[in-house]
């Protein structure tokens, strides 16, 4: 089975969630961490091996960074890179030996990537696949977890435990 790689445009997909959306407004660091906190239980739950990609073709003299955060690659793009080319780059070099999707909601980029192989996920359909995938495993463990019931009676001495039938059945 050939690996399956998820190319996640970072900045397109926080700007479509509206909870990240605001958080950006406040700080941009802490919506890219929501970001890739979300992407890393994602990826446990797809398989997927996920690289997100945020612009910062803007900052002067950027040599732009490759790191590992919880299993996913965060790549931060070098001056005068958008994460479109990015993408497009990894996208072909990957499409030959492994399936390729793309997450953005930028419609070029989408044309673009279809012709390399690559398929696409708009970027709200990929919010809509995690949150799926988060509920599916709360429903999984709470099917699997047993209910254990710990009445206050079994904490309670015979005779005070007498006293509160009384109480409750008069």
């Amino acid at each position: 089975m050939p690996t399956h790689y998820l190319l996640v445009d970072g900045y397109n997909v926080i700007h479509a969630n509206a909870g990240l959306s605001v958080l950006a407004v406040d700080s941009l660091e802490t919506a890219r961490r929501k970001l890739c906190d979300a992407l890393c239980e994602f990826r446990a739950l797809s398989r997927y091996r996920i690289i997100v990609v945020f612009d910062a073709h803007q900052v002067a003299g950027g040599e732009g960074s490759v790191e590992t955060h919880n299993g996913i690659k965060v790549v931060f793009t070098k001056e005068a890179e958008t994460a479109d080319h990015y993408i497009e780059r990894a996208a072909y070099k990957y499409a030959s030996k492994s399936k390729i999707t793309v997450a953005t909601s930028d419609t070029l980029e989408q044309i673009i990537i279809l012709g390399s192989g690559a398929s696409r996920i708009s970027a709200q359909d990929l919010w809509t696949e995690i949150e799926t995938a988060r509920a599916e495993v709360l429903q999984r463990y709470n099917k699997t977890r047993p209910i254990k019931r710990n009445p206050i009676e079994s904490f309670l001495d015979e005779e005070t435990a007498r006293k509160l039938d009384e109480m409750r059945y008069g």
